[in-house]
């Protein structure tokens, strides 16, 4: 069987769409799965939908990297987009060639052609993703590095490149997963351009960039990690594929940028779910209160409740009626966002739960629950008190499942730990900060009254004490002894 390529393609007949020549304007940091399955298959939709006619360069931001992969494959990989649609399984298979090629600047080849690219006039936008950790100021990267080790020393790099050859000013869209993350890069490039004297004119020109900062949103498994399915798909599709890659199906992008931006980019166009607005601040709410706020909410309880995959959850009426009755009547009503687009969000996420083709652990979700209510559900907790002068019964039910999870079947503390022991029988290890761990293990035979006082009290976890929140204590404790006494699933039915 033949490798995927352009040939391949031709010899089986391949009657999809594809773009095999076409200018480069993407100048992408990153070739991993998730930037492959996110924003090549949004410029790779836009170039079908749009006739935007566009090719993207991808740059290996580390040394070791998929260069050569990529290379062999003329940057042709086959992405699956999986996931549940208003209730529909979803299985979409899509060859991706908005890819040109991919460069390794650790070698002078790469180094030279990534500047090369950069005095193009077809190249309008840069693209990253190196990670949480890329975006760092790194003062031991030198000007004459080829390249500089940090990612924005390798930007800087490409910008005064380009500034020095008198070209057009770009658009740089990062996808780091940081607040701010375009303003971050941003204020690295600002530093190098200082520590090497790179002169007032550049800076200036650099300012006329427009650094955007970002919000993605797609869970993007990435390979497929079954041989046998692996090779079951390469059989079906007639060649070899080595980058293959998987995606849900729901994808959203949010750029904060300048109005002209929008009509720029071929999105708009092209009908895809990415939108350029001027305050990403909003979005990112919706997204850490509803899809992440909706996790945290429920998962503990369903947990206790003998649930163990988030999918069953979706298929079980009490779980689902409970994180829906959250997520509609408690956290959209004290979001800064139109209705019908927070309700449609909502309706999304029980689908992307609801993903047949993801057994995401309940367990998995449970990694400090601590920090996660107070980041994720604490913010719409405090807002629905503020705004209806009463409890939110569901968002106080799962501060009390919480509680439940961490504080109430405790049998050892380990390095490994807080061992529970679950109502089913069956033991569980709860991961968190170390004091919090030893906080619940110093409580685990404090009565019902007395522990949740001192969990609302502890002004460690909360930066104040909950239990000066009128008749929060006596209803959390109400809802722990029923969790205790019914069961959480009984606990969670009550409140629908």
């Amino acid at each position: 069987m033949n490798k995927l390529s352009y040939q391949t393609l031709e010899e089986l007949k391949y009657d999809g769409y594809l773009l095999k020549e076409a200018p480069e304007k993407v100048l992408q940091f990153g070739e991993g799965n998730f930037l492959r399955a996110f924003v090549d298959y949004f410029f790779d939709m836009s170039n079908e939908k749009a006739g935007w006619n566009g090719k993207v360069v991808l740059v290996q931001p580390i040394a070791p990297g998929l260069t050569d992969m990529i290379n062999a494959q003329e940057g042709l990989y086959t992405l699956y987009l999986r996931g549940s649609e208003k209730g529909q399984k979803v299985d979409d298979k899509r060859i991706i060639s908005s890819v040109s090629r991919c460069l390794n600047p650790y070698t002078e080849e790469g180094f030279d052609a990534m500047m090369e690219l950069a005095v193009s006039d077809d190249l309008e936008y840069v693209v990253s993703n190196t990670t949480e950790a890329g975006i760092v100021y790194d003062p031991a990267c030198k000007f004459e590095d080829r390249p500089a080790a940090s990612f924005p020393g390798k930007l800087t790099q490409v910008l005064y490149k380009r500034f020095q050859a008198g070209r057009k000013p770009l658009a740089i869209l990062s996808c780091e997963l940081i607040d701010n993350n375009g303003k971050e890069l941003k204020k690295c490039v600002d530093s190098y351009i200082g520590q090497w004297e790179l002169g007032e004119e550049f800076q200036k020109w650099c300012d006329t960039c427009t650094f955007c900062s970002t919000l993605v949103d797609r869970i993007v498994p990435g390979r497929i990690r079954d041989p046998q399915e692996k090779a079951a798909l390469d059989e079906a599709n007639g060649y070899l594929d080595d980058l293959t890659d998987v995606g849900e199906c729901f994808g959203v992008w949010i750029i904060e940028g300048p109005e002209w931006l929008a009509d720029q980019l071929p999105f708009k166009k092209a009908g895809l779910n990415v939108h350029v607005v001027p305050d990403v601040t909003p979005y990112k709410k919706r997204k850490v209160r509803i899809l992440n706020g909706a996790h945290t909410g429920f998962v503990l309880g369903a947990y206790l409740a003998g649930f163990d995959i988030v999918r069953d959850c979706m298929h079980d009426d009490v779980v689902k009626g409970f994180m829906n009755k959250m997520l509609y009547d408690e956290i959209i009503p004290t979001l800064p966002l139109d209705k019908k687009d927070l309700e449609e969000f909502a309706a999304a996420v029980e689908d992307r739960f609801n993903n047949p083709f993801v057994n995401h652990e309940l367990m998995s979700i449970s990694l400090n629950s601590t920090s996660k209510w107070k980041a994720r559900n604490m913010p719409s907790f405090l807002a629905y008190i503020e705004e209806k002068k009463e409890l939110p019964k569901c968002l106080t039910m799962s501060l009390a499942a919480y509680i439940a999870f961490y504080g109430c079947y405790v049998k050892e503390l380990t390095d490994a730990g807080l061992v529970c022991e679950r109502p089913a029988g069956n033991s569980y290890t709860v991961s968190d900060d170390r004091w919090a761990l030893e906080f619940y293990y110093a409580h685990r035979e404090d009565s019902t009254e007395d522990l949740v006082k001192a969990v609302l009290g502890n002004t460690q976890m909360w930066d104040c004490d909950l239990n000066e929140i009128e008749g929060l204590t006596d209803t959390v404790t109400a809802d722990l002894k029923l969790i205790l006494a019914d069961g959480a699933k009984a606990a969670y039915a009550s409140c629908i």
